[in-house]
């Protein structure tokens, strides 16, 4: 049923609450495991401040990248990691599409009231506009 899951990560600890529950997923249905990080290019600062930055950011996602990668390959589950530029949700729809996976699983923050609308939610754009399913896994503090 799932033969490749994304799982987008950013570093932070809420995300990496979906990891547990991705690599379960593989395990049980012998699925690769993609693991993304998105360098934010959308951010009114990335255009100012430039290319050493936006080097330093990338270099910050593979170190995430790896980690959860390795994390995966250490239970024996098949792993690709990759970091992209972009608006996230966009970079996480269209490598959905590119390498066809059959579900995408994120955590979510659990905000609501005005610092939702203020700070957006990523997980919200990819589940409403996502071409597969989509596992959000409610972070806890």
């Amino acid at each position: 049923m799932y033969d490749a899951i994304l799982l987008p990560v950013d570093g932070s600890p809420t995300a990496e609450q979906a990891a547990p529950h991705v690599f379960d997923l593989a395990e049980r249905y012998d699925a690769t495991v993609h693991v993304l990080f998105v360098v934010n290019t959308t951010r009114d600062n990335a255009g100012i401040v430039g290319g050493p930055v936006l080097e330093t950011l990338e270099r910050e996602g593979k170190r995430v990248v790896d980690e959860v990668t390795a994390r995966g390959e250490s239970r024996g589950i098949e792993t690709v990691g990759a970091v992209r530029r972009g608006a996230p949700h966009g970079a996480i729809l269209d490598y959905a599409t590119e390498h066809g996976v059959a579900v995408i699983a994120m955590a979510t923050h659990g905000r609501t009231g005005v610092e939702r609308v203020l700070l957006g939610s990523v997980t919200e754009r990819v589940v409403r506009t996502a071409p597969v399913p989509v596992l959000t896994v409610r972070a806890t503090e």
